[in-house]
């Protein structure tokens, strides 16, 4: 018998229903067609209904998906947003909408490509700017591996402290493999260090029997600090150092990774000129201020995201071997193994992140003393033994309750 094409789609979706027991499973012959007009699905296990763009960047959008994705495309690689109002006859609330719309799904996929703590990182550089803001500065922390050019992750704060590093290096910790030999270069700002310890160790139980775990810092982790001095704005002097591990270990690290000859920053601030070129909050001289915070955020995993998974950079380009040289381009997700392929913008929009697979909940209340009986033996009888006979169905019920009252009129003398 012969599939028809919404039996195909089924087979390729999962049900989105958190208290489903059979979300996220795709394949599962859970889900049929539910509507001709529009493309919804049904779950035969919790029997909800939901939509094809459950999930995605487009759900409850009714404009044409082309459109939607040119403009978010335009969008990421830092078209201003008068010029698409204009060119495509759009609100610009509209547009801003779908920016924050695309950045918050961007923020999606990269929690579940990129933070799945499958790296090995060996070479991270990390560092913040500062953005214009309407009645405020707000500072953005980003962070990269330095051997593919991926980007692990960005935070947006109001404040330059501790708590801004701190949230950065947990995403970064987020994105590695557990005890892996890794060098962290920083610039001079003194929360780094310390940030970096407390993200980049593990509890380890010392003794044996009851007491408290110990946090114990990993083994083969580096921290390299870059301090740059400047005088009248130009610099003079550069001074690298170790903030924790040894330089022999840091510069067999650098060379591993391809991170240059000595302790740098120059990676991830060649980034940080990427973003500043795409995101107009962060230009250095323009009138364009942010007014929200988490504007700036989806902005950031927008073209973080895009950057990614669907541009192919320049160095990480090789020669193919062989009589017939060709060039071997890739994208920064494609040399950390996370994909296979360059990914179009409407494939980054349409991605679905699945949900957690469901785990059956822990019985709660008190155990049962003695397993259940099993259906083939005799029901255990209830109550007290019988030590009356039962009475004979022959026999009339005696009346039970007070007699009923006769008035004294019904009786003659």
């Amino acid at each position: 018998m012969k599939q028809t094409e919404a039996q195909n789609d089924a087979l390729q979706l999962f049900c989105p229903n958190v208290d489903c027991s059979a979300r996220g499973k795709i394949g599962a012959g859970n889900l049929v067609s539910h509507g001709k007009k529009r493309e919804r699905y049904k779950c035969k296990t919790c029997g909800k209904t939901f939509c094809a763009r459950q999930g995605t960047m487009f759900v409850g959008l009714r404009k044409p998906e082309e459109l939607i994705v040119i403009v978010v495309t335009l969008l990421a690689y830092g078209c201003p947003v008068r010029a698409i109002v204009h060119a495509l006859d759009l609100d610009e609330r509209t547009v801003a909408r779908w920016q924050e719309r695309a950045g918050a799904h961007c923020q999606k996929v990269h929690e579940d490509q990129v933070m799945a703590g499958k790296l090995d990182l060996q070479h991270v550089q990390a560092d913040e700017m500062r953005g214009k803001g309407w009645k405020m500065i707000p500072w953005i922390g980003l962070a990269m591996m330095v051997s593919t050019r991926l980007w692990l992750g960005g935070v947006v704060s109001r404040t330059r402290d501790s708590s801004l590093a701190d949230r950065l290096l947990l995403q970064v910790r987020a994105c590695s493999r557990v005890a892996c030999a890794l060098l962290v270069c920083t610039d001079g700002w003194a929360a780094y260090p310390n940030s970096i310890r407390r993200a980049f160790r593990d509890k380890v139980k010392r003794t044996a029997g009851r007491g408290r775990a110990s946090l114990q810092i990993w083994s083969g982790l580096h921290i390299g600090t870059v301090i740059k001095h400047t005088v009248n704005k130009r610099l003079t002097e550069v001074v690298r150092q170790m903030s924790h591990g040894s330089m022999a270990q840091a510069m067999r690290l650098l060379q591993r990774s391809a991170g240059g000859q000595v302790l740098n920053t120059s990676y991830i601030e060649r980034f940080n000129g990427t973003v500043r070129e795409r995101l107009a909050t962060l230009t250095r001289k323009c009138r364009h201020a942010a007014q929200r915070l988490q504007a700036l955020e989806t902005g950031m995993y927008l073209i973080g995201s895009t950057y990614n998974f669907c541009c192919f950079h320049y160095e990480l380009s090789k020669r193919t071997a062989g009589e017939v040289q060709r060039l071997l381009r890739q994208t920064p997700a494609m040399a950390s193994g996370l994909t296979d392929h360059l990914w179009r913008p409407s494939e980054l929009l349409w991605y679905k992140v699945p949900p957690a697979p469901w785990v059956e909940p822990k019985r709660r209340g008190r155990p049962r003393r003695q397993p259940v009986a099993e259906s083939s033996l005799p029901k255990r009888l209830r109550g007290r033994p019988r030590t009356r006979p039962l009475p004979d169905p022959n026999v009339p019920k005696r009346p039970r309750g007070r007699p009923r009252k006769i008035p004294l009129s019904t009786f003659t003398v």
